[in-house]
């Protein structure tokens, strides 16, 4: 029997409660599949051991995640550890030394679930989104002088490598390719930002020789924000800068039909290092401990880590019994306008795959 060494880092607020439910279905799985096992491994790193110790994660704590197969983590962020250190000192501390640089966001909408748009469909808002995770505007370079003074300075300066936008469009159009539409929107502002994002253009543009079999179009950020709202069913593929996607992929959620939906994959395509895998929602510290979060967002995390370790036929299982939840709307939470709670859908799901009968 196959055995993946997984490691759940829930992190802080609503994060807990989303991973265990997540444990929870994923043992269903694997109860379901009986071809595979998954050993868990739990840290409690986050905030509360910030707030113990000063650190978010412990120093060796690369060392400890590094044998692991994947890793399924919550969220980061408490309302009293500023924002920057919460994340700096958990999630990018390991997606930036595993280089995840190529963060993977799908949306459509799922059955049952109405999108805010009057009269889009599910065939209409089906997209994926690929995140540069590595560079751009969170390269971490930059900082501050004369604190405290009026002169005060504060740099943040955006990276674009050669390297790293090359391999982030190899994978976009790559990916691009193995869907129906072959069909890549690539995301830029270089009318105003013209280094690094003139290099972007230049690159894509290269890239896209490679690959001729895909269609491709650019969009400045700004207009792709209304060509998102208004002509949905014109996008497929999107790759975007790392600040770029982080924005337009919550766009991409709430068009969808809710935030606590979207999962995320931050992926070592290379497979040197443990990729990652979360929902896209954060700590929502507002509803942690009322039972109320939505874990689909969650599974739906778990349906990519299971692909990414080449559990296909599980991962379908998982995905399919997602959404014969979702089109049942008393097994909606709060974010969805329903009144279910977070152990009603985990149980639902549960349900769903052991049932499953493909």
């Amino acid at each position: 029997m196959r055995t993946y060494r997984i490691a759940a880092i829930p992190g802080d607020g609503i994060g807990r409660e989303v991973i265990d439910a997540g444990i929870e279905v994923l043992a269903a799985v694997t109860e379901r599949d009986r071809g595979f096992k998954l050993a868990v491994t739990h840290f409690d790193w986050g905030s509360e051991r910030y707030k113990r110790t000063g650190a978010m994660m412990p120093a060796d704590g690369l060392d400890r995640l590094r044998g692991m197969d994947a890793i399924y983590f919550g969220s980061a962020g408490s309302p009293d550890v500023p924002d920057h250190i919460t994340l700096w000192g958990l999630r990018l501390a390991i997606c930036q030394p595993f280089d995840q640089y190529a963060n993977v966001r799908p949306t459509r909408i799922l059955p049952g679930i109405k999108s805010p748009l009057a009269g889009v469909t599910a065939q209409d808002l089906d997209w994926v989104i690929v995140r540069e995770n590595s560079e751009g505007e969170y390269s971490g370079n930059g900082g501050r002088v004369h604190k405290g003074l009026p002169d005060e300075i504060a740099t943040e300066t955006s990276i674009f490598t050669r390297a790293g936008v090359q391999r982030i469009m190899r994978f976009a159009f790559r990916l691009a390719r193995t869907r129906p539409r072959k069909l890549l929107t690539v995301v830029t502002k270089s009318n105003a930002q013209r280094h690094g994002m003139v290099l972007w253009d230049e690159i894509a543009a290269e890239v896209a020789g490679e690959f001729p079999d895909v269609a491709w179009d650019k969009m400045l950020v700004d207009a792709m924000t209304v060509r998102m709202t208004m002509k949905p069913a014109s996008l497929d593929t999107i790759v975007a800068t790392n600040l770029h996607a982080d924005i337009l992929s919550d766009l991409a959620s709430a068009l969808a039909g809710s935030i606590g939906v979207a999962p995320t994959a931050n992926l070592n395509p290379e497979r040197a290092y443990p990729s990652m895998f979360e929902p896209i929602h954060g700590s929502a510290f507002d509803i942690m401990g009322k039972g109320i979060a939505n874990p689909v967002g969650t599974f739906w995390s778990g349906v990519m880590m299971l692909e990414h370790l080449g559990e296909k036929d599980a991962a379908a299982r998982l995905m399919r019994a997602i959404e014969r939840v979702t089109a049942d709307p008393r097994l909606h939470t709060p974010d969805l306008g329903g009144s279910a709670r977070t152990a009603d859908v985990t149980n639902a799901v549960c349900e769903a795959v052991r049932a499953d009968n493909f």
